[in-house]
């Protein structure tokens, strides 16, 4: 089991199960599926420059009145750069980003692909 424990395996799913409606930022289709499978449905992949993806994620964030997004870039360094691009352009439009999950992941698992979820779940 590549998340840590059992009772690492339960919080990561606290974790899921708490934020699995909240519109969330993946890198591909691959990462798009795996999130699915775990429950989550509103689900934005990188098909287009960020800048536009930024744009969508606040008039989306704007119409249903909601301040907060998931960014689970993959974790190796391409991904954390893509991560801290977003990051840092959503919350200068105001948008919380909530990196728990991200950081959950970070510290307690070796998974460094998203896609790697959906073999684990």
């Amino acid at each position: 089991m590549n998340i840590q424990k059992a009772e690492g395996k339960e919080r990561f799913l606290e974790l899921v199960e708490k934020n699995k409606e909240f519109l969330v930022v993946v890198e591909g289709k691959k990462d798009k599926e795996a999130l699915e499978k775990l429950g989550f449905k509103r689900i934005k992949y990188l098909n287009k420059a960020l800048y536009k993806i930024v744009e969508e994620v606040v008039e989306e964030l704007g119409k249903r009145k909601e301040e907060k997004v998931l960014i689970l870039t993959d974790l190796d360094k391409k991904g954390e750069e893509i991560y801290k691009i977003l990051n840092s352009a959503l919350q200068a439009r105001g948008i919380k980003v909530d990196d728990r999950l991200r950081k959950f992941l970070r510290r307690n698992s070796k998974i460094r692909q998203i896609e790697g979820l959906r073999r684990h779940f």
